[in-house]
């Protein structure tokens, strides 16, 4: 049965599905709100969730791990139905019809810190009677950030002042050297000086999500005494950015990742050759019989199978990826290196309609392990 098309309307916003409305408006008089149904001649539906990491900033972070990432399913009574890692997440669940919230976040993000980016997405949607719906979670960047660039003079006019960047009644104070980005809470925020035993604030400012401000911090010298100047570089707020999606399928360097598609996205991209892809080894031997792929005691080091999560053992969802005799066979077998199941990998090589009976990446030439 092929998937409703998801009109999406912007990241943390409620999805509408336009083209259900008269699905929708039909069973209006079986429920009084779009909650679990009531009807029992309704039939169950499928939910399906993916993760669009085309809108990922990678700025100055490390690009986080999606495998990792916390995912929350919840109907509209607010009953838990899946709560845990996106990598251990089913392919999809059987619900009633009706409406469910899912949320994804990256990390719990309570309080300011170093290094600590925080992406996420939360999106409603509906699930009519008998029908399969997937909802493509759009993560973009949900918390803030502030960067300090401390000229030299604020240790020679404040030799004992200490910064801190303030939010609600947390303190985190900015050494002299520090250069990561200190993460905060989309709101208001505060830069306080701490010296001679007096807080005095130097800046307050309110936050928007993704944006991460940039503050120099000088000291003017007026009639010989030392003034603190704080200049905003407005050039600097991260407005956009993006990272893994399919486009020139670059060979990856030493301090970047690969464009690459995901597993999903292969079905579009049939017969083009030298195309990245990632996901997560999820085992091999695809030809035996069954529908799973084999995860443990494999016999054959000519392939691998990936997948968008590293929960996933359906073949159908697979991409069966070709082992050529060599580097790529040495380092990515199972048999040598069963380890690797659940490990992150990029991939490239050629992808192909059919391969062990599901799609699959054919002459494979490079790749990445994460």
């Amino acid at each position: 049965m092929s998937l409703p098309k998801v009109t999406y309307l912007g990241a943390m916003k409620t999805l509408r599905l336009v083209a259900l409305l008269p699905l929708l408006l039909g069973g209006a008089a079986a429920c009084d709100d779009f909650g679990l149904a009531t009807d029992p001649n309704k039939e169950q539906g499928e939910l399906r969730w993916t993760l669009d990491q085309s809108a990922f900033t990678k700025a100055d972070a490390e690009i986080p791990d999606t495998n990792d990432f916390l995912l929350t399913i919840t109907d509209a009574r607010g009953e838990v139905l899946y709560d845990g890692t996106y990598g251990d997440s089913p392919e999809y669940l059987k619900v009633d019809p009706g409406s469910y919230t899912v949320r994804v976040q990256s990390i719990a993000f309570t309080a300011p810190a170093f290094a600590r980016p925080q992406y996420g997405d939360e999106q409603v949607v509906v699930i009519p009677s008998g029908q399969k719906v997937n909802v493509s979670l759009r993560c973009t960047l949900i918390n803030a950030g502030i960067r300090l660039h401390i000229s030299p003079n604020f240790l020679t006019a404040f030799p004992d002042g200490v910064l801190f960047v303030k939010q609600e009644s947390t303190r985190l104070k900015y050494l002299y050297k520090e250069t990561r980005i200190a993460y905060l809470k989309a709101g208001e925020a505060s830069i306080i000086l701490y010296n001679e035993g007096k807080d005095q604030t130097l800046l307050t400012r309110r936050l928007e999500p993704r944006e991460v401000l940039n503050l120099g911090i000088n000291v003017a010298n007026t009639g010989g005494e030392g003034q603190l100047k704080v200049s905003v570089d407005t050039s600097k707020v991260w407005t956009d950015g993006s990272y893994i999606i399919g486009g020139e399928n670059n060979p990856p360097s030493d301090d970047r990742e690969p464009d690459a598609i995901s597993v999903g996205d292969a079905s579009a991209h049939i017969d083009q050759k030298g195309v990245w892809v990632h996901g997560y080894i999820v085992g091999g031997d695809l030809s035996s019989n069954g529908k799973n792929v084999k995860t443990s005691e494999i016999t054959k080091a000519t392939h691998l199978a990936i997948a968008d999560r590293s929960s996933i053992t359906s073949k159908a969802s697979c991409l069966a990826v070709e082992l050529p005799k060599g580097k790529v066979r040495d380092a990515l077998n199972l048999v040598d290196h069963p380890e690797l199941i659940g490990r992150q990998v990029f991939v490239k090589g050629d992808i192909v309609a059919g391969y062990f009976n599901t799609r699959g990446l054919k002459n494979t030439s490079d790749y990445v392990l994460k």
